[in-house]
């Protein structure tokens, strides 16, 4: 089972077990069929190199205590060694394989195409529960899934994910807004003219917002902006107007003289000219109330990126303010990875959203495209 362990580390502690959680169901239905269950992830970019800092034995040790039974943490996910563990395991047993980007032909199978069948030759069906991992045609995700022909399973979580981020990408409910922040709009350009077509509403929040206000011939000081995207931002105005979708840039920013916590920090309204010296680091209060009130007749909301530097306590205030907002509504509210689930998680209401995508990247990338290679493959198998 291909699951995605690559969780955030405080040295050798796991800092946010949310992705191991997430994987339990699948874990727990395979085992129940007194499955023995090979589990096989990626952990950071260690580059094809063995990396102890990059072990996932902190993930076995995890995962065993939330299952409450002993994980067997494999050497290596191919070879002998680890042929003969899987030889000798009885039903119910787990194995985690090492990190599988210890090996170069994880990332890229085409450089040693043997590395897929040594790990298939470790199982007889294949399921894929890896949906943050599965807009890579790696080897793990592609390659061995297809040596198992009418094997190759979606695990639950993967089930999950299709479902409610399929229901964006075909069905939305109406009026369906998004709400994008996050760093760069260069990532999001094809999300967002994917959306455009589904949309009724785009609230741009984050350091992207920067380069949407430049676009508007708004100074915005020494704040991020991707200067070869202002064309595109642009665009995307004009695009907005000629399908009828709301447009919402932040009335009200915060801005600081440095990103830390003793900067000196100003709120002042969006289209006054950010002085020099100073950069917007999240949006201000009347951006919240407003926003908030845009979003009272939302029957679908898709999130996606923070609106400020949430890591910075001082600078989370309008991420914080903005998942209260989003929480109250009695919409369908999808959250898609990453940073904004971290917001939700820190400020614990992750029961009160519809879904908290595992994946970031995979979750923008299916809205755009609408499926994944990791997706496509088991569909063709």
């Amino acid at each position: 089972m291909r699951v995605d362990f690559n969780v955030p580390m405080n040295g050798e502690t796991i800092a946010d077990d949310t992705r191991i959680k997430a994987s339990l169901t699948s874990i727990e239905y395979v085992l129940k069929q007194e499955g023995k269950l090979i589990l096989m992830s990626h952990m950071g970019r260690p580059k094809g190199k063995k990396d102890p800092k990059l072990s996932l034995a902190p993930c076995a040790k995890r995962l065993s205590q939330l299952l409450k039974r002993p994980v067997k943490m494999a050497p290596d996910c191919i070879g002998e060694e680890v042929e003969e563990l899987v030889d000798r395991m009885e039903p119910e047993d787990i194995i985690l394989l090492e990190n599988l980007r210890f090996h170069e032909a994880e990332e890229h199978p085409e450089k040693d195409p043997t590395f897929a069948k040594k790990l298939a030759r470790l199982g007889n069906i294949y399921v894929n529960d890896a949906f943050a991992s599965s807009h890579r045609s790696h080897a793990s995700i592609t390659e061995v899934a297809k040596l198992f022909p009418s094997a190759s399973l979606a695990g639950f979580l993967m089930e999950k994910e299709i479902a409610f981020l399929g229901s964006i990408v075909k069905k939305p409910k109406r009026p369906f807004y998004a709400i994008l922040g996050g760093a760069k709009v260069s990532t999001k350009v094809g999300v967002i003219i994917n959306l455009l077509e589904k949309i009724d509403g785009l609230f741009i929040g984050g350091a992207m917002a920067y380069t949407f206000l430049k676009a508007q011939g708004i100074k915005v000081g020494d704040s991020i902006v991707e200067e070869d995207q202002i064309d595109i931002a642009k665009d995307i105005f004009k695009r907005c107007q000629e399908k009828a979708v709301k447009f919402w840039l932040p009335e009200d920013l915060v801005i600081a003289s440095e990103i830390s916590e003793n900067a000196e920090v100003k709120t002042q309204p969006a289209k006054d000219n950010i002085p020099d010296g100073f950069q917007g680091v999240d949006v201000g209060p009347k951006t919240i109330e407003s926003w908030k009130q845009s979003l009272q007749n939302a029957s679908m909301v898709f999130w996606n990126g923070p609106v400020g530097v949430f890591e910075i306590p001082a600078f989370s205030k309008g991420t914080s303010a903005l998942a209260e907002a989003v929480a109250s509504l009695s919409a369908t509210k999808i959250v898609g990875g990453g940073d904004s689930v971290s917001a939700i998680q820190k400020l614990h209401m992750t029961d009160q959203f519809t879904h908290l995508s595992t994946g970031g990247g995979a979750s923008l990338e299916f809205i755009e495209l609408g499926h994944l290679p990791g997706i496509d493959v088991l569909t063709n198998r």
